[in-house]
């Protein structure tokens, strides 16, 4: 690992869609780099990948609080394409944010365009991916930021730093894979193995040489920053023998806590120290799903070694814990002991008085089509409404008012209350189709309640806001009610996050206050839910300051 002081002045390199920067202290250099199809050998075939510098998972983009970024991506791929820098919040730069057909038009084959992010207020590990279609399956990497020169982190300080991403892999092409499920209107086959680090473990037949092991010593301390990059799957972590102390997530410190296991959902970052206090032998790291609906389970385990020096690779390495893959008490507890630092230097600013209650229901459905194999076609809405994919960027279209793109009628509160949580329920409750979004007064303050419902079936759902932090104040398993639950809130020092779980038949309460202007996307994290239509998006007015609205378009914004 580099030293922390080096991070600021290294070139770090970044894309085989086709990515770099330079960071010094002194200027801003660009270099270019390529996405590409490259063959990828994993379990027990090679089959060609999109990747990103020929690499998988992609490379890690280090930058240090205040830094400006330059990512120049040329994409040489078959597919269109964007890349998202999942928690960074672009301030009045959302066409730096990377959501296609959101803030920007994908990137066409042949062609690039730079993400020009200035890293502000914000230190720690976030990640970056590919946001249109399925294709993060592959295009995927960590971003690690390291906090101001001379600042020390908040806990004690580690001996190394290791990065630890979580992952799918299927050994078909992943679109062809949700081509084929598309045609018959059900769900795509789920992944073919779980990863880390891109690797499935020695658990899968044929692979053996593809184990990802990570070497520590005796009585010193490792920080991992975790990455979830999963398309569909929470997943649980352990490390057989260690315990975890969780000291960040989503980029923002906690108060610390202990845990032989922790759960992350899809989009969501956890850093966690690891004392290497046992006796020295070889340890497997293991992944597992969390499912606790009513659905099938993914129960297959992705494997990495934690190995301490000097002990031969003979030497049959020790399972962990792992919860129950429907343990439903672990994960309510897990995420009940998640607090904000809340310190001097790290304050919780958690707003007190709410502007604006918003009030979505999530749920899956069932529509007539007539054009699949089963006559019928599975959906998901918010507020009964399926979101419609636009063909031109809505951050473009708000900027330029261009008319038709979308309208800012989205409800704040479903159309129609009933019993959310109760049996399951056939009907869509007229679910209708529409690119439907919410016009937000800038520094407003918002209260934004996420319930799950029993429209087929109940889940849990990550839903990732784009451009902010929220802290989330309350969660309960059930319906929310309103004259009791906010009374229990956390006004304190509640977790902040840029992704949040909401609990299968339960929900999640979160707060934030509207002072990034733009068009902002928030959907569920499980691809499969999004590309059914679990999103939605927040137009965020300018302010009446100079320094209060959207900056202009760079001119090399892509066209559709």
């Amino acid at each position: 690992m580099a030293n922390r002081e080096d991070f600021s002045h290294a070139l770090l390199l970044f894309c085989s869609l086709g990515i770099f920067f330079l960071q010094t202290e002194a200027a801003v250099k660009m270099y270019q780099f390529n996405i590409q199809l490259r063959n990828v050998s994993r379990l027990c075939h090679a089959k060609p990948i999109v990747t990103v510098n020929g690499m998988f998972p992609g490379p890690t983009v280090y930058a240090r609080e205040g830094d400006r970024v330059l990512v120049n991506v040329t994409n040489y791929a078959q597919y269109n394409m964007s890349i998202h820098w999942h928690g960074l919040k672009q301030y009045r730069n959302g066409w730096a944010d990377g959501p296609a057909y959101i803030t920007q038009c994908p990137i066409k084959t042949g062609n690039s365009y730079v993400y020009d992010i200035n890293i502000t207020g914000q230190r720690g590990t976030l990640w970056w991916h590919a946001h249109i279609f399925w294709l993060r399956a592959t295009v995927y990497g960590a971003i690690v930021i390291m906090p101001k020169q001379r600042t020390p982190f908040p806990f004690p300080q580690p001996d190394r730093e290791d990065n630890i991403l979580l992952g799918e892999w299927w050994n078909n092409d992943v679109e062809e894979v949700v081509r084929q499920g598309n045609k018959l209107g059900l769900p795509p086959n789920m992944s073919d193995a779980h990863t880390i680090n891109g690797k499935p473990g020695p658990l899968f037949p044929c692979s053996e040489k593809h184990t990802f092991v990570m070497e520590v010593e005796q009585r010193k301390t490792y920080l991992l920053r975790i990455v979830n990059a999963a398309l569909n799957d929470e997943l649980f972590f352990a490390i057989a023998g260690h315990n975890l102390t969780v000291v960040e997530i989503d980029a923002v410190y906690t108060k610390p806590f202990t845990t032989h296991a922790i759960l992350i959902a899809p989009g969501q970052t956890t850093n966690v120290l690891v004392q290497a206090n046992q006796v020295p032998s070889r340890y497997f790291m293991a992944a597992r799903a969390f499912m606790d609906a009513p659905l099938s389970i993914d129960n297959k385990t992705a494997a990495a070694i934690l190995q301490y020096k000097g002990i031969p690779n003979t030497v049959v390495p020790i399972l962990p814990q792992l919860p129950a893959p429907n343990d439903t008490a672990f994960a309510l507890s897990y995420n009940a002991k998640l607090r904000s630092l809340n310190s001097p230097q790290f304050p919780a600013n958690v707003p007190l008085k709410v502007d604006r209650h918003l009030f979505y229901t999530a749920g899956l459905g069932m529509n007539s089509c007539p054009t699949c194999l089963n006559g019928t076609r599975l959906t998901a809405s918010l507020n009964n409404i399926t979101f419609v994919m636009p063909q031109v960027g809505l951050l473009q279209a708000h900027y330029f008012s261009i008319k038709g793109v979308f309208t800012t009628d989205f409800p704040d509160r479903p159309p129609l209350a009933f019993n959310y949580t109760s049996a399951p329920l056939t009907a869509n409750l007229g679910t209708v189709l529409g690119t439907r979004l919410s016009k937000i007064a800038f520094n407003s303050t918002v209260e934004l309640v996420l319930q799950d419902t029993n429209l087929l079936t109940v889940e849990s759902h990550p839903f990732h806001l784009h451009g902010y932090n929220f802290f989330v104040v309350g969660t309960g398993v059930g319906n929310f009610n309103t004259s009791k639950d906010p009374a229990k809130f956390n006004l304190v020092d509640p977790p902040e996050r840029n992704t949040v779980g909401v609990p299968t038949g339960g929900w999640t309460a979160i707060r934030f206050r509207a002072d990034n202007p733009g068009v902002w996307f928030m959907h569920c994290h499980l691809e499969l839910h999004t590309s059914w239509g679990l999103k939605t998006a927040f137009v965020v007015e300018n302010g009446k300051g100079a320094d209060q609205s959207i900056l202009p378009p760079p001119k090399d914004l892509p066209s559709c």
